[in-house]
This record gives C-alpha cells, sequence and structure tokens, in this order.
C-alpha cells in the first residue's frame, strides 16, 4: 500500500474496486460529454488511493459538473452556486480525517465563487479541486464564461466576448497555490495520474480539466485535444525528466534569458541536456508559472502536474491551535468560563 504522508485519513481494510464507488443513480449528462470520462478517472483512482469509502467526501456547487455527488458512490454535498469551496472548507475543518473533493466548472469557481476559490488555494486548506474548463456556461444553455476565449459568439455575445479570459493556472498561482495540474478529458489515464498525485498532495491541489461540451463549446479545445495535433500541441511533463514534446519526440523547451523557447533537438547542436529538466517541487513559482501560462501557437499546453510544493496547511494549523489552548487553557468547561474573571451574587 502506498504511504500518503501527513495524513490522518482512516485506510480501507479491504482492497476496494471501481465497482465500489460506483452509483446506483443515472448519469445525465450529454452522450459525447467530456464529464463522462472525468467520472471514469475518478472511480479509477479511489480504490487506488484507499482509503475507506466512507471517508472520502464530494462537494459541489451548481453546473453539469456539480451532478458529480450523485454519481459516486460516497458522502456527497450538493451545495449551491459558487459556494462549494465555502462549504468543503467547513467540511474538511470539522473533519480533518476526510478526503475532501471538490467537482466545479470554470462558472461555478472562477466566477460567482470566485472570492473562495482563490481564498481556499491562499488558505492551502487540504481538499482537491477538480476545475472542469468547457470555456462555456453548460447547464444553463451556452453563456460566456470567464475562461472563454476573447472574440467567441455565444448565447450572451452574440458580437462576440470583449472580455479577456482567466488562465486558471495564473489564477491559481497568484493566490499563491501549492499544487496545480493540468488534464484533458480524452485522456483517463493522465486524468487518473494527476488525481492520485493530488491525493497524496497535503494542502489545496486544483487539477483543470480542459473538458469539452458537445453542445455548446463544441471541439473548443481541438487546437489541443485533436488526434492529429496533440502530440504537437501537448507536453507532458513528468519530474525530473527533460521538456521533450512532438510526435517524433524532436521538440523542447529551453530557458532562453527569462522566456521559454521551443526548440529542435538536433538543429544547431541542441541536445536533450539543453532542455529544461521539470521540478515540480521547486518552491518559486516563477518556472510553474511560465508553464501554466503556455499555449498555441507558440508553445504547446503543459499537462500532467506542473507545481506541487509543501507549505503549511491551514486544517493542521487550526488543530495546532486548538490543542495548543486546550493544553494551555486555565478554563476547561463552561463551568469554568461561567466562573472565571470578576463574579458576583445577586441576594
Amino acid at each position: 500500500m502506498i504511504d500518503f504522508p501527513n495524513k490522518t485519513i482512516e485506510r480501507s481494510s479491504v482492497e476496494l474496486t471501481k465497482e465500489d464507488f460506483v452509483s446506483d443513480q443515472l448519469v445525465k449528462w450529454c452522450p459525447g460529454c467530456g464529464d463522462h470520462a472525468i467520472l471514469a478517472a475518478v472511480a479509477n483512482v479511489f480504490p487506488k488511493i484507499g482509503y475507506r469509502k466512507e471517508n472520502f467526501m464530494m462537494v459541489s456547487g451548481i453546473g453539469c459538473s456539480s451532478r458529480f455527488p450523485y454519481y459516486v458512490n460516497t458522502y456527497g454535498f450538493h451545495g449551491i452556486h459558487g459556494r462549494a469551496h465555502a462549504i468543503a472548507s467547513g467540511v474538511k475543518i470539522a473533519n480533518p480525517n476526510l478526503s475532501v473533493w471538490i467537482t466545479t466548472g470554470d462558472g461555478d469557481s472562477l466566477a460567482i465563487g470566485g472570492n473562495h476559490f482563490i481564498h481556499i488555494i491562499r488558505r492551502n486548506i487540504d481538499v482537491n479541486i477538480i476545475l472542469f474548463n468547457n470555456q462555456i456556461y453548460g447547464l444553463t444553455k451556452g453563456q460566456y464564461s470567464p475562461t472563454t476565449p476573447m472574440g467567441s459568439v455565444t448565447k450572451t455575445s452574440p458580437q462576440g466576448t470583449i472580455e479577456h479570459p482567466f488562465n486558471p493556472g495564473e489564477l491559481v498561482l497568484g493566490a499563491q497555490g501549492t499544487f496545480f495540474a493540468r488534464a484533458v478529458d480524452s485522456n483517463v489515464k493522465l486524468m487518473t495520474e494527476v488525481m492520485f498525485e493530488a491525493a497524496r498532495h497535503d494542502g489545496t491541489s486544483v487539477i483543470e480539466i480542459l473538458q469539452n461540451c458537445v453542445i455548446f463549446a463544441d471541439k473548443t479545445h481541438a487546437a489541443v485535444t485533436d488526434k492529429e495535433v496533440r502530440d504537437d500541441a501537448q507536453i507532458h511533463l513528468k519530474n525530473g525528466e527533460p521538456m521533450v514534446f512532438g510526435k517524433s519526440k524532436d521538440k523542447g523547451i529551453m530557458l532562453r534569458g527569462t522566456q521559454l523557447e521551443v526548440v529542435k533537438l538536433g538543429e544547431g547542436g541542441i541536445t536533450e541536456d539543453d532542455l529544461l529538466v521539470h521540478d515540480q517541487y521547486q518552491q518559486d513559482p516563477g518556472i510553474h508559472l511560465m508553464l501554466a501560462k503556455m499555449a498555441p501557437p507558440h508553445y504547446p499546453v503543459a499537462v500532467g502536474v506542473i507545481r506541487s510544493t509543501m507549505y503549511p496547511t491551514y486544517d493542521d494549523l487550526v488543530v495546532d491551535q486548538i490543542n495548543y489552548a486546550q493544553a494551555t487553557s486555565k478554563i476547561k468547561n463552561v463551568d469554568d468560563l461561567l466562573n472565571s474573571g470578576d463574579t458576583w451574587e445577586i441576594k
């Protein structure tokens, strides 16, 4: 069994399987929706994590992604729009022995829930956030969201949106995030890998999944995910390995001065020794931020674990404060409190 450092969550005494986490509820997503693949990845990874089924907790807000608590056979809480992070914070602080997972969308987390999103990251509460980024409001029928590309024609931008979109990775790192990963909904294996690493991380983990909405934003990530281009449009980061990508594994990422540069191996004498080596544990977020911001046409999109660094967690510090207060306070119960300070009797 793989050890999860700094975790007090109870392990299962029996070996669990994917079927243990499959709900008896009818899945009501559109045929072809990327959410089905994300659900499959969650069902794959939970038994690998090895906690008791009763120690998993799914929390969601509003949106297509937020139907998740019904579709996973664990405890769950379907919250209100944008408030999943606030609910999950309370759950984890009240019971640190739960593995808390938040499923949310780009609208749910980055618009109405934006304030809760950045502060759960800043506090570094030990929860796992799966952010479904389909660049649209799907459940409410196709309004543009905070990640919709500029110029996109939607129900609420018939002449094209004129708003600059968020880059979720940039937002996470700007909020002092300790863990950020990215995957695509067409790669269940990669989603399972990064979810497992998120579970091992002690602190707030955010996984952005480039997810397709077949109804209102079909092929929104096609420039990254289509079979014809994905080998050259994605770079799968692996800790400790040089940044190589391309269908023929003949391209790489170098650091020239303060900028990343795509180079071709063999040209100008460039070898793998000249490439950046990925260090997901680096405390300084500078390179991680540059990797999170890479996008076509000049760069491939970085997928895999981009950042995974250790800082004290909010929930651990709360427990430490409680333990210290219990050990040092003269007030041990309500009677002590009522009889503390100046007291008097009325006759």
